[in-house]
């Protein structure tokens, strides 16, 4: 019948009034009137349900939020007020739709305001901002959980890396929210955590972190890569003494970038670049020195940047190339940077966010497969350089 109002008098598809939202309103009804048959016993105008003691007691409209927008709907009532409606819910004011349409333009980075104003536009539905925060808290459980869950005996590699959120406590503050992603020995990307800093972390900090994890279960970790990040090194060593921390080549250059002129950007990567592919520790000094006498009057904020990482740098030279790869950078976690943005109210805003927007990566599948594929070669690096640690029966 609708379908042929639509073909004869122009009845609209979407927005208010439209065909998605009647049949939206007839499909919820007819499942409430199967509902209140199936709570009673029998069928509407049934003989059969005379004396039951129970009956049909009219209905009451409600006004339900879906995805095609907001629906108009009878529920039905009984005498003995026993009905408890399961596909839309006493006090329930939204389906569960919409709640993860929240939850998904959440986690790419909306504030409540812009959901809020999308929610308008396309389907006309009034939602406020606390409505929105109530929907997303509700991921706060499972966050709970999921980093509490259960770990793998060994990684290969672990990278840490932060992100620098604005957080209105008082006053607004850069923080960093420090991710931990592992690479597990099937090659598969997992992310293990989230933690929230105030910038000055020291061994104290990555002690609790650390600790954190391998009563989680995780006993062994052959390589971490982190951004030079200060009292990590002393943290590792407490909690896995056979484990090497390696300095991100990637944040080296970018911090030596700081500290010359924009015209000679390029010249200092070329000439740090012999540096960080050199062929073995011995040579990489050879050229550091070499580097040092062509840049070290001009810029010897680099020299010492370099001077002072040097220890967590180089580690990573006596290893075979297809190690070298995929070890030197933490590029690998940094593509989440680009999904956070704006100001929170607080810590638990931030981490939550961040959450939302770890749990959406990849919807497709296809960054998985690719980063499989790209850590296999590696892997057989890994199981050769480091003696058997991760065969599979300590997994």
């Amino acid at each position: 019948m609708l379908v042929e109002r639509a073909r004869s008098g122009g009845l609209q598809l979407t927005g208010q009034g439209g065909l998605l939202q009647q049949l939206a309103k007839r499909a919820l009804e007819s499942a409430l009137e199967g509902e209140i048959t199936d709570h009673l016993g029998y069928e509407k105008h049934d003989a059969g349900g005379r004396g039951s003691g129970n009956s049909r007691n009219g209905s009451r409209a409600k006004t339900v939020l879906t995805d095609v927008g907001p629906v108009e709907v009878k529920v039905p009532r009984d005498t003995s007020g026993t009905f408890e409606p399961q596909i839309v819910r006493k006090r329930q004011r939204r389906l569960t739709g919409v709640d993860e349409m929240v939850l998904s333009l959440s986690a790419k980075g909306l504030t409540h305001g812009e959901i809020a104003a999308h929610l308008a536009e396309v389907y006309g539905a009034q939602v406020s901002k606390q409505t929105i925060c109530t929907i997303t808290d509700k991921v706060m459980d499972g966050m709970a959980e999921w980093q509490s869950r259960p770990l793998d005996r060994v990684y290969p590699v672990l990278f840490v890396d932060a992100i620098n959120v604005k957080i209105r406590d008082g006053q607004v503050a850069n923080r960093p929210i420090y991710v931990v992603m592992a690479v597990t020995v099937d090659g598969t990307r997992d992310i293990l955590g989230i933690w929230a800093g105030d910038g000055g972390e020291g061994a104290k900090y990555w002690l609790h972190v650390f600790t954190e994890l391998k009563n989680r279960g995780l006993n062994d970790v052959l390589m971490l890569v982190c951004d030079g990040l200060k009292g990590l090194p002393e943290a590792v060593e407490v909690v896995w003494p056979r484990t090497i921390v390696q300095t991100c080549v990637v944040h080296l250059l970018r911090n030596s970038f700081r500290y010359a002129a924009r015209q000679d950007w390029d010249k200092v990567a070329k000439a740090l670049k012999p540096v960080y592919t050199a062929p073995s520790e011995d040579g990489a000094t050879e050229r550091f020195l070499q580097f040092q006498e062509a840049w070290g009057k001009k810029y010897p904020a680099i020299v010492k940047l370099w001077s002072d990482a040097w220890a967590e740098f180089v580690r990573f030279l006596s290893f075979d190339v297809e190690i070298r790869k995929v070890i030197c950078s933490t590029n690998a976690i940094e593509s989440v940077n680009a999904r956070i943005r704006g100001h929170f109210p607080n810590e638990a805003a931030a981490l939550k966010c961040i959450y939302m927007a770890l749990m959406s990566l990849d919807p497709t599948g296809k960054g998985r497969k690719r980063w499989t594929m790209r850590w296999k070669a590696p892997l057989n690096a890994f199981q050769i350089a480091f003696e058997g640690r991760l065969s599979p029966s300590n997994n």
